[in-house]
């Protein structure tokens, strides 16, 4: 986390409020760990409530109920997850895109080369002669 790491409270005060350096990496990194802790939590209540409902019921027809009901939250819990990487991951690509729009503005300003290597041009192709 290098957004965090500055020892300075005005240093890091600074950063906050000239934007020169964006925090936001940590930060969707820090949303990221707490959303996936509250999709746990959601993973507790799935199985608690269904063996809760299977006591209550006590009989096979209780256990026969919950099994398919602890199954199927489990899959909408793992889907769960998935969407929200996903989720995260978009946020880091954009910021990470912001990043190196910024160092190839910095390149130009300082007169360096101004194609970047995504779109630099293909080599030549030779020219065959005919006949």
């Amino acid at each position: 986390m290098k957004g965090f790491q500055k020892t300075s409270p005005g240093e890091l005060f600074w950063d906050l409020i000239t934007f020169d350096k964006l925090m936001t990496g940590p930060v969707v990194h820090i949303i990221y760990w707490a959303g996936l802790c509250l999709i746990l939590l959601a993973g507790f209540s799935v199985v608690g409530g269904a063996f809760g409902m299977a006591l209550r019921e006590g009989g096979i027809m209780g256990w026969m109920l919950a099994i398919p009901v602890v199954v199927m939250g489990m899959l909408a819990l793992a889907a769960g997850a998935l969407l929200w990487r996903a989720f995260c991951e978009f946020y880091v690509a954009i910021f990470r895109i912001s990043d190196d729009l910024r160092a190839i503005r910095n390149a130009t300003d300082r007169g360096g080369p101004t194609v970047s290597p995504l779109t630099s041009p293909l080599p030549k192709e030779e020219k065959v002669s005919q006949g």
